[in-house]
């Protein structure tokens, strides 16, 4: 929508904050968030996106898409999520992509604004078995730029996947850069030799 993104681009130069990057091609991916350190981060994110003409969607509790209000919660982007087993809700957002025609998932995967010493690695899992790419997105307050990154393929081996990622996020300042923690994932093996893709 030109409109929403003409709004989305003077709001974001109200505040001095330039968006960069090329919004990706696909109709369906996961987009990581990061750096999450402050409650602004989504919102900002969201506007930037906004005005490169993407929408997001978020995830939210299943109890939020009840009636009367479960219809605005899905026009306004959310996919509901149950509190249940890691592998359950992989299996949920998986079959949402599969029945969605576009579909751009937000997610920060540190999971908190405060320091963590990992990331959880569910938006990975579901780019896995939904077959869709993950593309990295940011907002860096130190220069206020925000945007889209590169596009990576997950090849299954985790552990390596996560060094171009580790490498994009390297000079990205968050808004509280000391509670910005390790880029890695929660003990995991890997289960493939294949190298990363990468686009963009």
């Amino acid at each position: 929508n030109s409109l929403r993104a003409k709004l989305a681009g003077a709001l974001l130069k109200s505040w001095g904050w330039r968006a960069t990057g090329v919004a990706p091609e696909h109709d369906k991916y996961v987009l990581v968030c990061a750096p999450h350190t402050s409650n602004f981060d989504f919102l900002g994110l969201l506007i930037h996106a906004e005005s490169m003409g993407v929408q997001l969607q978020w995830l939210g509790k299943h109890t939020l898409f009840t009636p009367p209000f479960g219809p605005l919660m899905r026009w306004l982007g959310g996919v509901p999520v149950r509190r249940d087993t890691p592998a359950r809700r992989v299996d949920a957002l998986a079959d949402e992509f599969e029945r969605a025609e576009r579909m751009v998932l937000a997610i920060p995967p540190e999971g908190t604004r405060s320091l963590t010493q990992h990331w959880k690695s569910g938006f990975y899992h579901v780019a896995m078995q939904a077959r869709v790419p993950i593309v990295l997105s940011y907002l860096d307050y130190e220069r206020k730029l925000g945007g889209f990154g590169p596009t990576l393929w997950p090849s299954g081996n985790i552990q390596k996947d996560f060094e171009p990622i580790r490498s994009f996020y390297a000079d990205i300042k968050g808004r509280f850069p000391a509670q910005f923690g390790p880029i890695q994932p929660r003990s995991e093996t890997p289960t493939t030799t294949n190298a990363t893709n990468t686009e963009g």
